[in-house]
């Protein structure tokens, strides 16, 4: 049984998911104490492309929002995002933002699974649970009379429980047969400045201040290079798959702080924290944003610079990489970068006056 089965009944999940007609929202959105600025960039893995097995339709709903999603301005030149997928969505009345960030699972080729539709799935559902909920407690219109205050106006939404009704999304999903994924999810709040995450596997992000690193989330993994994951598996097949690693929502990490003007957060896909050491993500953030210009384009900069960054970090076999490191820590050996796909979210907090 789900988690939230108490809080979400199914009647409730649906409404969350519709715009209803007879529900009205604030007269007018208050002026919030926090700003967030938001750059994405990603780039596929590097060498020969993998064809899809069967891409969501163009003209069907995730489709095209996978496609709008994928119009995000950026400078990295890449064909697609291979197997990672993100998404960015404004919260209910402006009361926050939510992302996310993750990671299909590759081995699923061997079964001849296309990886990437897990992963758009999971994305595309927690941006629609994300659009219509608030980043903290709903506001009441103060104009509205007693028993209309009575109605709820919104639901709020923490990240493991957006977490939990996506992956539910996944299960439900007919075009996606089989599949995993990692995620890592975020709310900032707009009123607040209080950002909560849940992380499940080893995407992650980092918080940073002043040019130190206030919190990096830790990697969740069964072994070395099996992180864990959130899975489908086909149907009436858990016998050919019964090694494979089924974990849930409810296992995912949560963290919570409150954020201040001129923090940077960055979330990311593996293809990063594989590639690039935390004090050189550090280093980027701080030279980029030196460079001034809007904050706009300051994380949209600071984005595709990170990304370009782990694309040279993956081909090249004389440097030393996180990903060597941890393979040496745990009595393997492996030299120098590691190809991957790598997505990266940049954001950068102002308190407004």
């Amino acid at each position: 049984m789900s988690v939230l089965s108490q809080r979400f009944s199914p009647a409730m999940v649906r409404a969350i998911l519709r715009k209803s007609s007879t529900r009205r929202a604030m007269s007018s959105v208050p002026p919030r104490p926090y700003k967030f600025h938001i750059g994405a960039s990603w780039a596929g893995k590097p060498g020969p492309e993998e064809p899809l097995q069967m891409p969501f339709p163009a003209d069907g709903i995730v489709g095209a929002w996978r496609d709008r999603t994928l119009a995000w301005p950026k400078t990295v030149k890449s064909p697609d995002i291979g197997q990672d997928f993100f998404f960015v969505q404004d919260m209910r009345n402006n009361s926050g933002v939510s992302l996310g960030v993750a990671d299909g699972v590759g081995g699923w080729t061997d079964s001849g699974v296309d990886p990437s539709l897990f992963s758009q799935a999971l994305m595309f559902h927690a941006h629609r649970y994300s659009r219509n909920a608030w980043a903290g407690e709903p506001e009441i219109d103060p104009t509205l009379d007693y028993e209309e205050r009575e109605e709820i106006e919104g639901w709020e939404m923490a990240p493991y429980e957006c977490l939990d009704l996506a992956y539910g999304g996944v299960l439900r999903e007919k075009f996606v047969q089989a599949g995993s994924s990692t995620a890592c999810l975020l709310t900032m709040n707009a009123s607040s400045g209080v950002l909560r995450s849940a992380n499940l596997g080893d995407s992650g992000f980092m918080i940073i201040r002043s040019n130190s690193i206030l919190h990096r989330q830790p990697p969740q993994t069964h072994f070395f290079n099996c992180p864990k994951q959130l899975t489908k598996l086909p149907v009436n097949s858990s016998r050919k798959f019964s090694r494979a690693c089924v974990d849930k929502p409810s296992e995912a990490e949560t963290f919570r702080t409150k954020l201040g003007d001129g923090d940077i957060v960055v979330a990311y896909t593996d293809g990063l924290s594989d590639n690039v050491f935390a004090s050189e993500i550090v280093t980027i953030c701080s030279l980029v944003s030196r460079r001034g210009g809007t904050e706009d384009q300051q994380v949209q900069s600071i984005a595709d610079r990170l990304v370009e960054y782990a694309r040279q970090c993956m081909n090249k076999k004389a440097r030393v990489s996180p990903f060597e490191r941890e393979a040496a820590r745990h009595g393997m050996f492996f030299r120098g970068g590691k190809p991957d796909d790598v997505t990266v979210i940049v954001g950068l907090v102002r308190e407004t006056p």
